[in-house]
């Protein structure tokens, strides 16, 4: 199998002060239609489309490109992305480096992350838009302090999608808030911890939890228990492992911390349906 490339910001601020890119998508299309082949980054991905027509698959999940949209993809995803000539918007793409906003800052970053797809009406996409302009003006005239105003810019932006939410359109309660942070916590656990950890009671053990608590948290945010969400992402890992390299399934049960490599594959089977070779020579 081909492996999956990873892809790299196309231009950067300085090394030492991270890497950070905006550019318009019509410069980008030129005129052209676009088809980028499945592929993962090491960074933050950000499409806003004022015009746009076309497919967004982002972690196997198929999305339509339509006007207004804006897509979102945290470090690590895998996407595949059609798009249509004549559309019009931003692409703008930062690693960690450059943007790591304080913990009560980066709230914001998380929960808008948490969410690939927003689709906004009219008047609240010009007002993400125009934060955008604003981004792109500092980035292509880089006047003393462009970076502070990037970063300043970036927080406004998340700040703009977070309000899309259903729960900013209803009063906030500590209660609430405080269940938020504590189910976004759980799942960046998840994300660094998903070879080693698999079972509730160890991530009940890293919040200081009891898997009642845990379990009321999940439930409350996505209305899952927490056993059913770490059995998800342990599968959407060995998806982006199996699409993301040619590795054979042992060595792919090996990197998700499985011993047992038949343990594995029963275990994949039975949450998708197919094993992970079947999966492999399938997904198109």
């Amino acid at each position: 199998m081909k492996n999956i490339p990873v892809r790299n910001i196309a231009s950067a601020i300085a090394p030492a002060s991270g890497r950070f890119s905006i550019r318009r998508v019509q410069d980008i299309l030129n005129g052209n239609d676009l088809l980028h082949d499945l592929h993962r980054h090491n960074f933050y991905f950000v499409l806003a489309l004022e015009k746009g027509d076309g497919c967004h698959d982002i972690d196997f999940t198929p999305h339509k490109v339509v006007d207004c949209s804006i897509f979102l993809l945290r470090p690590g995803q895998v996407h595949q992305l059609q798009l249509k000539s004549g559309a019009t918007g931003y692409l703008m793409e930062f690693d960690n480096a450059f943007y790591h906003p304080k913990e009560k800052e980066a709230q914001h970053l998380r929960r808008a992350n948490n969410q690939h797809v927003y689709l906004l009406d009219t008047s609240r996409f010009k007002r993400v838009m125009a934060v955008l302009s604003n981004i792109y003006e500092e980035f292509t005239q880089k006047q003393g302090g462009y970076q502070e105003i990037i970063k300043a810019n970036l927080q406004i932006f998340y700040i703009e999608l977070v309000r899309q939410s259903p729960e900013s359109n209803s009063p906030a309660t500590n209660g609430t808030t405080y269940m938020q942070e504590r189910f976004e916590e759980f799942t960046e656990l998840l994300e660094t911890n998903i070879t080693s950890c698999k079972q509730v009671s160890q991530y009940t053990d890293l919040m200081s939890l009891s898997s009642y608590q845990l379990n009321e948290i999940t439930k409350t945010a996505v209305g899952k228990t927490a056993s059913v969400l770490i059995d998800e992402y342990i599968i959407l890992e060995a998806k982006r492992y199996l699409l993301a390299t040619s590795n054979q399934v042992k060595d792919i049960a090996d990197q998700l911390g499985y011993e047992d490599v038949s343990y594995f594959i029963r275990f994949f089977k039975k949450h998708t349906g197919a094993s992970p070779d079947v999966f492999r020579k399938n997904f198109k």
